[in-house]
């Protein structure tokens, strides 16, 4: 349609079914809805990537499809070095652990497993390690992903992931909706003055929010505010809830990194006021 020359504009499918009530669904009644919508200017437009922004979205994904693929093929043969009482963990990943594992006494068609799935993690070792030079590269050329590199935790993947994500940060007012549009705030049900809380939402885009995770954990250990709050929400929370929240704080700032155009560690003293000067505001 874009390469015709119309312009394309895509609905937030939820609001547009939450804003007709009645239980009749036609494609001539779900039709004329979008109209009206369109000509009452009450069409919840969402934000859509580029052409360009889209296959670099796919690169991403495809590295993080692959990088699942190794784990799996790692689980089974830990779960054959189990088998046979090897208890190495990370370490069976050494060349030593992996010369252990080789060198097991195994039946043929377990022989033959293990095998098969060494050559499996070969290959995907070698596919990823390209798609890594890959997104070194592109985020080397992006310089909203260079401003993002320069908080502790945060690399090329976690950088050029977040910027490509979220797009354009002016579509967000302050944090809190960086965080609902990641799925990081939980769930609630409250109702009769009464607040019921559950876990986060997930409804974000899963990949970005995993590598939020991941990135907090290294910014714990190398950031002291970071760890500050970590160690201190563990004390009162499982580690799991205190690891989603130092997720939060990090896309919250890395947010704010980007509405700003304020590098680490600078961002640090103006993160939370109140009168943060925003770039490109009148």
């Amino acid at each position: 349609m874009t390469e015709l020359g119309h312009q394309v504009w895509v609905g937030d499918a939820a609001q547009i079914r939450a804003s007709y009530v009645r239980k009749q669904k036609t494609d001539k009644r779900d039709a004329a809805h979008v109209l009206k919508l369109l000509l009452e200017d009450r069409f919840p437009r969402i934000w859509v990537p580029n052409r360009e922004e889209r296959d670099l979205r796919q690169l991403l994904l495809h590295r993080h499809k692959l990088v699942e693929m190794r784990t799996r093929v790692k689980n089974e043969l830990q779960h054959l070095a189990l088998n046979h009482g090897v208890r190495k963990q990370r370490k069976l990943w050494s060349e030593a652990g992996q010369e252990l594992l080789r060198s097991l006494p195994l039946q043929p068609w377990a022989g033959q497993r293990r095998d098969d799935l060494f050559q499996l993690l070969a290959m995907l070792q070698r596919h990823i390690g390209l798609l890594d030079q890959a997104v070194k590269e592109k985020s080397q050329l992006d310089k909203m992903a260079q401003l993002l590199k320069t908080q502790p935790g945060v690399g090329p993947i976690t950088s050029l992931a977040f910027v490509l994500t979220i797009g354009d940060v002016s579509r967000f007012q302050n944090g809190k909706q960086i965080a609902s549009y990641l799925g990081l705030i939980p769930r609630e049900h409250s109702s009769a003055g009464k607040q019921r809380l559950g876990g986060i939402s997930k409804q974000g885009n899963r990949m970005l929010r995993m590598l939020l995770v991941e990135a907090a954990q290294t910014a714990v250990r190398s950031d002291p505010e970071f760890r500050k709050q970590y160690l201190h929400r563990c004390h009162s929370k499982p580690k799991a809830v205190a690891k989603v929240a130092a997720a939060r704080k990090l896309a919250v700032r890395l947010y704010w990194m980007l509405r700003t155009q304020t590098p680490y560690p600078e961002i640090v003293r103006i993160e939370s006021s109140p009168r943060v000067p925003l770039v490109g505001a009148s």
